[in-house]
């Protein structure tokens, strides 16, 4: 059972869901509260305690419990939940500017903090893209306005537009990283616009001359030209997996790999699909690589597309059984750093194209952390195993200051799980605009039964209320620009 209340005595019996946000905002005081006796997720262990908020950052721990609240605070009684530090999701296609009707910056903030996911890592492929520190400001100024989590965004390159990273990132004798600005964003292949980056002099240029970490999506440009003749008239979703062979992706993981060593340059290798980079990543990425696997190649495998169709079409694709093994095993031994969900959704009339010509993306923002808790508790892995990969993990990546972790001094990006109930979702259940999920029919666990940014309550679910819960902040009000 779990509370809000400004004062113990006034105890609603979860009505606060019911409450109009104002009167939520009320019993923020500040950005302070006290959560009581929830089981916290510590960075080494599980225990039960209580957890005090203060201005905004999580002041103190009390293992064991034995906090007293203050007429000052919340009171959040965690009693049967698991508290995390919030999510992180360090890919996401938020849409904005250019397809408002798949995404924006606020409906994807909104859907994340649905989810448990306090940070967001936003991709540079707008319409226009997002290759200018005046384009960057202007998705910065856009979330000042709309989020409702922290955001950060990364910077496109193109084959000539060096002096704009330099501008946003800084160069490699002077990295200056900008509030907000995470990183740059190389497309090696299946690029959109003009962000197709496969000429060796515009990336060897691009990893000589620019600070702070460059993320790949690596695909060989001209192997997926070479072959596309041979796939051009097949409309079996299997042969996407085909095409895209995994020959295609080591190629370039290992060029950038390469680049990434030869110019010194920190490397983060995005949404990693088979086995054979994961293996050889294990053997080769050194100090200077990261990289990252997304839920939905935990999870699903070729005989899950040929029975869920374009829901599952994405780049790099959903590959074979094998290879979810194999990424499980390489995520387990530390090769792979963390978990992102490369969210990038489309419309189901884009979906319902048929293959091949249905667009490639799915959303999975606010799923992953409900889906990967399930994986949890099914055996796959450890609850502190996803809190390491979902929060811990890409903090560290990316050098987000006093995220990721529950301790003393970092913010309170917060969420509390509810472990022990199991729900079947679907696509009516979701906050994204485009309003389905490739994971409609599974029964999931871990729904974010409140989640907390920068202290300040912003989504929860009150029990046998709405799947979908209630926002309890207005855009804006809480988030701030991600520091690097």
């Amino acid at each position: 059972m779990y509370l809000f209340t400004k004062l113990v005595v006034d105890r609603r019996n979860h009505q606060w869901l019911l409450s109009p946000v104002g009167e939520v905002r009320e019993q923020m005081g500040g950005g302070s509260m006290l959560i009581r006796g929830a089981e916290m997720v510590l960075s080494d262990r599980i225990v039960t305690g209580d957890l005090r908020v203060v201005a905004g950052k999580i002041e103190s721990i009390a293992i064991g419990g034995g906090l007293v609240p203050n007429g000052d605070e919340m009171l959040v009684e965690g009693e049967g939940l698991h508290l995390m530090a919030g999510a992180i999701d360090p890919q996401v296609h938020f849409r904005e500017p250019g397809q408002p009707e798949k995404e924006t910056i606020g409906s994807g903030s909104r859907a994340a903090a649905a989810g448990g996911v306090t940070s967001f890592l936003d991709m540079p492929n707008n319409k226009p893209a997002a290759i200018s520190l005046a384009a960057m400001q202007a998705k910065l100024d856009s979330s000042a306005a709309t989020a409702v989590t922290n955001y950060g965004f990364f910077i496109g390159a193109t084959p000539n537009n060096v002096a704009d990273l330099q501008e946003a990132v800084g160069t490699a004798e002077e990295p200056s990283p900008t509030d907000g600005i995470c990183g740059i964003k190389v497309f090696m292949g299946s690029s959109t616009g003009d962000l197709l980056v496969h000429q060796q002099e515009h990336l060897e240029n691009i990893f000589a001359n620019t600070g702070g970490i460059i993320a790949v999506h690596a695909e060989d440009e001209d192997r997926l030209n070479a072959r596309w003749p041979e796939f051009q008239d097949r409309t079996d979703i299997a042969s996407h997996a085909e095409w895209r062979d995994h020959e295609c992706a080591l190629m370039a993981t290992k060029r950038a790999t390469k680049l990434a060593k030869d110019h010194n340059h920190k490397l983060h290798v995005l949404h990693l699909t088979t086995g054979i980079e994961a293996d050889w990543l294990a053997q080769n990425k050194g100090d200077l690589v990261t990289t990252e696997v997304c839920p939905q190649h935990l999870t699903f495998d070729q005989d899950d597309v040929e029975k869920i169709g374009t829901r599952l079409q994405m780049n790099p694709p959903i590959r074979y059984t094998e290879d979810r093994d194999t990424l499980w095993r390489r995520l387990k031994d530390g090769t792979i750093d963390c978990i992102a969900t490369d969210h990038a959704p489309h419309t189901l009339e884009n979906k319902a194209l048929g293959f091949p010509t249905a667009h490639s993306g799915m959303p999975g923002v606010e799923t992953s952390l409900p889906l990967m808790l399930t994986h949890a508790l099914d055996g796959k892995c450890s609850v502190s195993d996803v809190a390491r990969w979902m929060c811990e993990g890409p903090a560290q990546v990316y050098g987000m200051k006093n995220k990721g972790r529950l301790e003393e001094g970092f913010d309170a990006d917060l969420t509390l799980v509810d472990l022990e109930t199991r729900h079947t979702i679907q696509d009516a259940d979701t906050w994204t605009t485009v309003g389905w999920t490739p994971l409609a029919g599974m029964e999931l666990t871990g729904f974010p039964q409140l989640t907390v940014v920068g202290g300040i309550p912003v989504h929860g679910r009150g029990i046998g209320g709405s799947l979908r819960g209630e926002p309890l902040c207005e855009p804006g009000e809480a988030g701030t620009a991600l520091k690097f």
